[in-house]
């Protein structure tokens, strides 16, 4: 047996406390592969075992996202663990500051929704009256966590009734911005969104439909060929810190959504490489620019003049997926309109042809339809 047990802090008399632990503890070891891997099981990382987290009246809890912040917060925390044994923190200087995340502008609500997570909740959400909120535990299991795997343990998805262990990081994500039946209003299932059934999906779940992104920066490309070819990306390839020496993970970013780069989604609005900094990640500018995939993409995003500035590549495209159409096309309807007659879609002319029709009114301008 590899795990750390509970060590008894000196002085104290309730001797029943270590028992009781010890036993979960050899509980849950025998039935876990990867409790050799675990961290939090190393006594390197921590000399007290269990009762760093589970410890007087965090016992049961263990503490809660805010007992995280102590060996994952400022250094001053380290110094001031009220809460934990003597000699239970191991003030390492190699764990980042993921506190300071949380005072970004965007950022997961971890800490403004206190005493709503339920060791008991069922995720994604079935509660359509739940109220919504998110602990450190809903992404990480204290127990399974191991440096290479820092969703391993969390169940994602159900199968049969039954939830099971996520696979993929993306799974973890659907916990909450999936199926959950307490999605606010104005968001949507990302699950249906990056579904392989779409007519078209950033390639998430698996490869993209579409064998021709010309605007591709290596080394993405369509399919995989060669060892190196990147053809299937991750939630975490767009939403994330933006300061790419912190710590990692969507915890916060000074960018809306929680994004790792500037993505403006607002209408008028001068195009630039800071603009639209999170496509140009992948999606090489100078070939958008010169129209090599749509002949008015320039029009679109640059505009005519300064009176009449662009639009945002959010105002035609979906970036999670299209449940409508192929090339990730979705209209915003905050920006466009049904043209005179009603309509408001897209026809492709041609498979593979970079030509088609738009049917629809943009900032006054009729398309019945526009035709390229």
């Amino acid at each position: 047996m590899t795990a750390i047990l509970y060590r008894p802090v000196p002085g104290r008399k309730k001797m029943y406390i270590s028992l009781a632990v010890n036993i979960v503890v050899l509980i849950f070891c025998a039935g876990s592969v990867a409790a050799a891997d675990a961290v939090h099981l190393d006594k390197k990382n921590l000399p007290r075992g269990c009762a760093t987290c589970h410890y007087k009246s965090n016992l049961k809890s263990g503490g809660g996202s805010i007992a995280c912040l102590t060996c994952h917060g400022s250094q001053q925390r380290k110094v001031q663990a009220h809460k934990m044994p003597r000699g239970a923190v191991v003030n390492r200087f190699d764990l980042k500051d993921i506190e300071a995340e949380y005072s970004k502008t965007f950022r997961h609500p971890t800490f403004e929704s206190p005493g709503r997570h339920s060791a008991n909740e069922i995720l994604p959400e079935v509660d359509p009256k739940a109220l919504r909120h998110v602990d450190c535990v809903d992404c990480h299991h204290p127990h399974f966590v191991t440096k290479e795997n820092r969703f391993a343990g969390v169940k994602g998805k159900r199968v049969v009734g039954q939830t099971v262990v996520a696979t993929r990081e993306s799974e973890i994500c659907y916990r909450c911005h999936g199926d959950s039946v307490n999605l606010p209003g104005k968001y949507t299932n990302k699950r249906i969104e990056f579904s392989l059934s779409n007519p078209s999906y950033h390639p998430v779940e698996g490869e993209g439909r579409n064998s021709a992104v010309i605007s591709l920066v290596r080394p993405y490309h369509e399919k995989k060929v060669a060892p190196a070819d990147v053809s299937v990306i991750s939630c975490s390839d767009c939403h994330g810190n933006d300061d790419s020496k912190g710590p990692k993970g969507v915890h916060g970013s000074r960018y809306r959504y929680i994004l790792k780069d500037n993505f403006d989604t607002s209408d008028n609005i001068s195009e630039s490489p800071q603009t639209y900094a999170l496509c140009y990640r992948c999606h090489s500018r100078t070939s958008i620019l010169a129209n090599e995939s749509f002949k008015y993409h320039s029009l679109h995003i640059s505009g005519k003049s300064y009176s009449r500035l662009g639009t945002s590549c959010y105002t035609c495209h979906n970036s999670h997926g299209s449940t409508e159409y192929k090339y990730l096309i979705m209209f915003n309807k905050t920006v466009v309109s049904p043209n005179s007659k009603g309509l408001l879609k897209f026809v492709e002319k041609g498979s593979s042809k970079f030509s088609g029709e738009c049917y629809l009114t943009c900032h006054g301008v009729e398309h019945n339809p526009k035709s390229y």
